[in-house]
């Protein structure tokens, strides 16, 4: 998928908000995946474009089925597969349960307030109202995450006031290597709202003080 590039009225390119995010975060984990490569003879090429996983096969399953796709094809072993395609039973599970409807998927948006932009996975109505809904590969659940999703809640409401996601915040994992399948739910994200915007601020500080030196 090419990369998005948000702009705002005017034409001005603005960040986005895993841009934002990633310009904060802890490099630590990235040397020690990097270093791993090193240890299994890996190049980073290589190593960026791994073998599909059971999380990564599972995460495809539910975008199809949100997007009232064909069911992606589904290439690896079969322990694999069938990994993937228990967790994406256990998603479907979930969602029977939780009757959430997905009515809005991946809508680019923008924020002329805070100068910044994001597409949010999901939109979807609960018995509580509307409520985002992200997806995520991975074997723990990171704080990025819930800034991401405060993020897209600024966006959201920014641009459809009218619609506010009473609904709370929903954060679907799939573990990488098994495909397990966990649900997050959090009902209010206010002060991770506030440590974004202020991440947001920040980041432009430090562009301006890294144009001093160059």
């Amino acid at each position: 998928m090419p990369r998005q590039v948000y702009k705002s009225k005017d034409g001005t390119r603005l960040p986005s908000v895993t841009t934002i995010l990633s310009r904060f975060k802890d490099s630590g984990g990235l040397l020690y995946w990097a270093n791993n490569c090193g240890l299994k003879g890996l190049t980073l090429d290589e190593a960026r474009t791994p073998a599909a996983t059971a999380g990564t096969m599972a995460h495809d399953l539910v975008e199809a089925r949100i997007n009232k796709r064909d069911e992606p094809e589904l290439v690896g072993s079969e322990e694999v597969i069938s990994k993937a395609r228990a967790a994406f039973a256990t998603y479907l599970k979930w969602q029977d349960m939780t009757k959430i409807e997905v009515r809005h998927t991946e809508i680019a948006l923008v924020s002329e307030k805070h100068a910044f932009g994001g597409r949010p996975d999901a939109i979807g109505v609960t018995s509580d109202g509307l409520a985002l809904i992200d997806w995520k590969t991975s074997n723990a659940v990171y704080a990025d995450y819930i800034l991401q999703l405060a993020a897209y809640k600024c966006l959201w409401e920014e641009n459809y006031p009218d619609h506010p996601l009473v609904g709370g915040f929903h954060l679907c994992r799939f573990a990488k290597e098994e495909g397990d399948f966990s649900h997050h739910y959090f009902p209010a994200l206010d002060h991770e709202l506030e440590t974004f915007l202020r991440m947001r601020e920040l980041y432009t500080m430090v562009k301006k003080v890294e144009k001093r030196v160059r």
